[in-house]
Order: C-alpha cells, then structure tokens, then sequence
C-alpha cells in the first residue's frame, strides 16, 4: 500500500481529477496550499514597501492505493496536471503501513481498493 501526495496548479484539478476518475482511481483528499517550487518570483508593491512574493497557490491530493493502483495513479495524475511549465508540481510515494477503513473495520488492502458494485 502506498500513500500518493500530488502538489499540482489549482487550474488543473478538474482535469487530474477527471483523469483519476477515468482511470478507476477512487477515494481522495483535496486540500488548498501555498508553496515554492522553481517558479519565478515576482515582486509586488504593499503600501509603498517592495516584497518579494514566494508562496504560489497550489492543491494537495493525498490518495491511498494499493501496489497495482500505484502506476495508473501517477500516470493519471501527470496525465491531467501536466502543462510544460514551471511550476506543474511533484508526486511523492510513500509507504503506508496500516490502513483501517472506519466504517466497516476493513484493514489494509480491503480499506484502500474500491468496492465492487452492489447488483
């Protein structure tokens, strides 16, 4: 089981959420941040005094996903945040070692993968 936090530009969420949704990829937290990565600085004026501007809006998704949901993940992931530009962002993998899913109980690979559709 991995943990996958995507760091993307607000203006393609919709996009990389469309893409997750299409690659079966279910279950996600958005949260809005601010962050620095190699885009330019600009400079704004603020009652006369110069200040350097570091901090650009940005949109965290954190996805917990089974090994065989890893790839298409991040393939869906780039897939939709992708400009060419400075400033796309980064995906981070991480190990998770437990996952308990609180409704039900289920723990670990039961608590990450999607269900199957109740017929």
């Amino acid at each position: 089981m991995k943990l996958i936090v995507a760091v993307i530009r607000p203006e393609r969420l919709g996009d990389v959420l469309e893409a997750l949704y299409r690659a079966e990829v279910r279950g996600l937290t958005v949260s809005r941040v601010q962050g620095h990565g190699g885009e330019t600085d600009h400079v704004e004026n603020y009652r006369g005094t110069t200040v350097k501007v570091e901090l650009h809006p940005k949109v965290r998704l954190e996805i917990g996903v089974s090994d065989s949901f890893v790839q298409p993940t991040i393939d869906a992931i780039v897939k939709g945040a992708r400009t060419g530009e400075v400033g796309d962002g980064k995906i981070f993998v991480l190990p998770v070692e437990r996952v308990v899913r609180i409704r039900t109980g289920e723990e670990d690979r039961a608590a990450v993968t999607p269900l199957a559709p109740v017929e």
